[in-house]
């Protein structure tokens, strides 16, 4: 059965906003909140297009703007189905493992480098270390239903937990930090975006030169001290920040 037949779809023809995008938005909508589940299969089109008094090639360009999104993929000889919904994500101090885990992604992680090295300038200047201390060095590559999602790379001062890799790939690295006593209380974080690189595209599953959203953060226990400095890349199709914008009296 179409999964679509249960929503509450409609469109407003007094309205300047396009039906397709009126159509695009509901469905986004239905993808965001779990009414249309990751695995779904849209029904026909032409039938779709005649339940709503639509034209269908009115529905196809909204079902082809979910589709360049990355909510849904069109399989040859199956239909359209869903995908995934993309993560949006709050700018605050959290974890993307707790905030996938909170938007049912299921996260996975898989730990890439688990090391000890030695600071570099911007790594000792974040952690307010010496330069060629030795840091502890991991990278993981973070997963949403078996997806690449993120590459975290994560530096952080030597002696502050154990960062086993068993630990690491079940769990989320914020979780260990508190579990091992450490009280996140602030950090400084950068938000940009860039171009991904072919070593980029591969790990992440895409193209070279598709946009990758980048994050470096610096994370601050209770006293001050710097506990975790972290550069990390997105796949944009995948994931968004969201801002909550105050007005300065």
């Amino acid at each position: 059965m179409d999964p679509t037949v249960s929503l509450q779809l409609g469109v407003d023809r007094t309205s300047p906003v396009p039906l397709y995008f009126q159509l695009s938005q509901q469905l986004e909508a239905a993808i965001e909140h779990g009414q249309l589940t990751p695995g779904s299969l849209l029904g026909n089109e032409i039938e779709l297009a005649g339940r709503l008094g639509l034209s269908r090639p009115t529905v196809r360009q909204a079902i082809q703007s979910l589709v360049d999104k990355g909510l849904l993929v069109r399989r040859r000889g199956v239909g359209t189905q869903v995908v995934h919904s993309q993560v949006k994500r709050p700018l605050e101090l959290s974890s993307l493992y707790d905030d996938l885990e909170a938007a049912g992604q299921r996260p996975a992680t898989r730990v890439l480098v688990n090391t000890f090295a030695v600071a570099s300038t911007e790594v000792a200047a974040a952690l307010g270390v010496p330069e060629g201390m030795e840091v502890h060095h991991i990278e993981r590559l973070r997963l949403a239903h078996g997806e690449p999602m993120a590459y975290l790379c994560n530096y952080l001062p030597t002696g502050l937990l154990d960062l086993d890799s068993e630990r690491l790939e079940s769990t989320g690295l914020y979780r260990l930090m508190r579990a091992a006593g450490i009280t996140l209380h602030s950090a400084r974080q950068t938000v940009g975006a860039r171009a991904a690189t072919p070593v980029e595209g591969e790990r992440l599953g895409e193209p070279e030169g598709a946009p990758l959203l980048t994050m470096q953060r610096t994370t601050f226990d209770d006293t001050g001290r710097a506990v975790e400095f972290g550069t990390h890349t997105y796949r944009a199709s995948r994931y968004s920040f969201e801002f909550q914008l105050l007005v300065r009296p």
